[in-house]
């Protein structure tokens, strides 16, 4: 993808890591310093990707299948993409997404438990149909016991993921920092602290980017 003046930034981090709250944050913080900003989610973030957000985040956790679900998160992604992202960073905005394709890679490329690994598969379609990551990716690290136990603690249909278990986050936060290692674009925050805190932190770290 061929980019103008935009910078596109990701969060990621398990269930109840608080990135959604640093993400809203960071935005609201670049727009007080005057940039433009679009802060969006994944799955979500266009009228179709909203509606395929709800088929992979609601009922029961045994729904969909890891394979068809790579399938479902990708479709959401491209149209994230082409009705969302790309017009933004076209437009020379701040895109904030609230999730990307890393926690595809995650919670379905790494989840079987029969020792399958898809990742094979998510790095494929996601070179195929998506073509970019970001440019500066914050993942927001907590304890997976904490961030359990504050996402279940939520009241609210979309627990889909949370209804898994300890055990899935635990599995994820590994996995997370492993892929931060490997990759450059990856910063490491420190979430097991106050919010401003962290949010402190994060908005160094993207003015850095900038």
């Amino acid at each position: 993808m061929t980019r103008d003046q935009g910078l596109f930034i990701s969060f990621e981090g398990i269930d109840g890591s608080g990135k959604s709250t640093q993400a809203r944050l960071l935005a609201d913080a670049l727009r007080a310093l005057g940039h433009k900003v679009l802060l969006t989610r994944e799955p979500g973030g266009s009228t179709g990707a909203e509606e395929i957000r709800r088929l992979v985040l609601e009922g029961e956790a045994d729904r969909w299948s890891p394979e068809t679900e790579i399938l479902l998160f990708t479709a959401a992604r491209r149209d994230h993409l082409e009705k969302t992202i790309r017009p933004a960073l076209a437009r020379g905005e701040i895109v904030i997404t609230d999730r990307f394709a890393d926690s595809t890679r995650m919670y379905q490329g790494i989840r079987r438990g029969d020792g399958a690994d898809l990742r094979a598969m998510v790095d494929d379609l996601h070179a195929r149909m998506i073509g970019v990551e970001p440019d500066l990716t914050l993942l927001i690290d907590i304890d997976a016991a904490t961030g359990h136990s504050r996402a279940v603690s939520r009241a609210g249909a979309e627990q889909r993921f949370e209804d898994m278990g300890p055990a899935l986050q635990a599995r994820m936060r590994e996995g997370f920092l492993a892929l931060a290692q490997a990759e450059p674009r990856f910063a490491v925050i420190d979430g097991a602290r106050a919010p401003a805190q962290v949010a402190a932190d994060v908005l160094a770290t993207a003015q850095a980017a900038l």
